[in-house]
């Protein structure tokens, strides 16, 4: 399997407004926001971030999303932590795990 490029980065906030706050005054774009202190921003170069927010008890993690070409499985050098899963959002997902124990988000 061949990745198109990165879908998106995403990342997890314990402050929605203010971490939109920052990527606006970096120059990113609001694209849309979540009733549920979420959204999604776009660069001038088209890269796109999306920031979540979780409770203030929750570690904050940072993901990198692929594209991916269907739900075609990685190569065998690949390890897979989480096959794919369908989204609520009407992607699937899987989670793969780099040499150096990074997780890494394939979206179809």
């Amino acid at each position: 399997m061949t990745t198109e490029g990165i879908e998106a980065v995403f990342l997890e906030t314990h402050n929605w407004g203010k971490a939109a706050k920052f990527l606006q005054s970096l120059g990113f774009k609001l694209e849309f926001e979540t009733d549920h202190h979420s959204g999604q921003f776009r660069g001038k170069q088209g890269a796109s971030v999306f920031i979540a927010e979780v409770a203030q008890t929750q570690e904050t993690r940072t993901r990198l999303v692929l594209k991916a070409p269907g739900a075609a499985e990685p190569g065998p050098d690949v390890e897979v932590v989480t096959p794919y899963e369908p989204t609520h959002y009407g992607t699937e997902e899987m989670t793969v795990r780099d040499p150096d124990g990074r997780l890494w988000t394939l979206q179809a």
